[in-house]
């Protein structure tokens, strides 16, 4: 499969100014930063990195062999298609799924080695679609988020219950903590979950479609909540299928094709590829610090 050369991001958004921009020349080889092999700074600074990883069921390859680096205090975003394999990427990542072959590290250890509970004081992760017990509140969900910190007969300490109403106050659910889940809306029931992988205070924080059933408000203020929690030095990962805002948010995009890693690379830098406009089949615009989606 033919790939496009990137572009100068200044000479992109200039074509715009002056007109539709010529198409860009066709080359065979992916679109990464100016390294992308393992000996990259990025790979030796990353809060996580998979090398060579590849998962598959059976006969059936699901994300071929790629290698992913995720920089510490930054966001970056996964995105593609439907059935590209971003969720099974993020999985894999997360060692929620197992490999077919390759590694990941977090904080530069092999994570296959690292006990279940040091994962989980390093890394949340907010599955897509999470399913709660029937009755619980949404103060106990997010308590729930402390338990990898917990010792002893597990009760909550001062400071348990400090960072929990932090999670509360930053999703904004202060006042439903003895509400019941089942009885949220698809929205509240949503930042709820988002609070409880708050709540578990980790520097890595990983978010399979963190804006499903959230209205347009609740998903630019949930995007804006993680550019605050990399602004606080935390690293977070968030598959998307929403291109405008995963450019707008994002300091790095990683674009999933059929399995495979077609693009690393910053917002201004995937907007101006193409790659994105082949993938979705739309056009985008730059309009200031933002983008424009056009349907073909």
């Amino acid at each position: 499969m033919t790939l496009v050369k990137k572009p100068n991001a200044a000479d992109f958004r200039d074509s715009f100014r002056e007109g539709a921009p010529e198409a860009p020349e066709v080359v065979d080889e992916p679109l990464f930063c100016e390294t992308c092999d393992r000996t990259c700074e990025r790979f030796a600074d990353a809060a996580l990195r998979g090398e060579a990883v590849s998962v598959g069921y059976g006969d059936r390859v699901i994300i071929e062999p790629m290698d992913v680096a995720v920089p510490a205090g930054e966001i970056t975003s996964i995105i593609g298609p439907n059935g590209c394999g971003k969720s099974t990427l993020l999985k894999a990542l997360s060692r929620t799924m197992p490999l077919c072959g390759g590694a990941v590290y977090l904080d530069g250890r092999a994570i296959a080695e690292m006990p279940t509970a040091e994962v989980a004081r390093k890394m949340a992760l907010l599955p897509q679609s999470p399913q709660a017990p029937a009755g619980l509140t949404v103060g106990e969900l997010v308590a729930l988020g402390r338990y990898p910190h917990q010792k002893g007969f597990g009760r909550l300490t001062d400071d348990d219950k400090r960072i929990i109403d932090w999670a509360l106050s930053i999703t904004h659910l202060g006042d439903f903590a003895a509400r019941p889940i089942d009885a949220l809306s698809g929205g509240q029931r949503q930042r709820a979950w988002i609070a409880m992988a708050l709540a578990q205070d980790t520097g890595l924080i990983l978010l399979d479609e963190p804006t499903t059933y959230l209205d347009i408000g609740c998903q630019l203020e949930t995007w804006q909540l993680c550019r605050d929690l990399a602004a606080q030095g935390r690293t977070v990962v968030a598959v998307s299928h929403d291109i405008g805002q995963s450019l707008r948010y994002g300091h790095r995009v990683l674009l999933v094709e059929q399995g495979r890693l077609r693009m690393d690379a910053g917002p201004q830098e995937a907007a101006a590829s193409g790659e994105l406009e082949r993938v979705f089949g739309v056009r985008i615009r730059p309009v200031d610090e933002d983008y424009l989606i056009i349907a073909p």
